[in-house]
């Protein structure tokens, strides 16, 4: 096997974590996050939030503060309810962005978050756009519909990579959507 497919860490390779006492679980974790990680799913929530409640830039910046000196990227699975302030923030601060589209069975939030996403891409702030994260999955749209909103926001942003997320296999499943996407982001 290359290097190139080699864990950073051996720390990850071959071990038993059940098996490690509290201490070298956090020294293994801080080896780790010390080493750096390519990229993090970010959200922002606190403990009396979910999806839906409003975010502000400021507690944006408390959090990005946080994960800033270990990451590279950022993923943000939103763009409303503040959530379209993360790319714009974390390109501030120096990140790379990964900026999801949220859609689901209902056609009025699916149009907000895609103007939104498109919004913030032709803004600058988007390194990658992902629209819709496991709608197949879940049965929210067909595949015609998402193949729809994914052509959509390609013409709208051109020269920046759109994808979908989905568990690996709905690709298979679905090839016209892997035929549709610039990048294929599987879960």
């Amino acid at each position: 096997m290359s290097n190139r497919y080699q864990t950073r860490s051996p720390l990850l390779s071959g071990v038993d974590f059940s098996k490690m006492t509290g201490e070298d679980l956090k020294a293994a974790f801080l080896e780790i996050l010390n080493n750096g990680i390519h990229g993090i799913s970010f959200s922002v929530y606190l403990n009396d939030q979910a999806p839906g409640s409003q975010i502000s830039a400021q507690q944006i910046s408390e959090r990005m503060q946080v994960i800033k000196p270990y990451v590279k990227w950022i993923r943000s699975f939103s763009c409303t309810d503040g959530n379209e302030q993360i790319p714009r923030i974390g390109h501030e601060n120096g990140l790379k962005t990964l900026v999801g589209a949220w859609l689901g069975s209902d056609a009025e939030k699916n149009e907000r978050e895609i103007e939104a996403v498109i919004k913030v891409a032709q803004a600058g702030h988007a390194d990658i756009v992902a629209v819709g994260n496991e709608v197949l999955l879940r049965g929210d749209l067909s595949e015609d519909q998402l193949i729809g909103l994914i052509q959509r926001v390609k013409q709208a942003i051109p020269g920046i990579p759109v994808g979908y997320v989905d568990a690996y296999y709905e690709f298979a499943v679905h090839p016209r959507v892997s035929d549709a996407c610039d990048v294929i982001l599987a879960n």
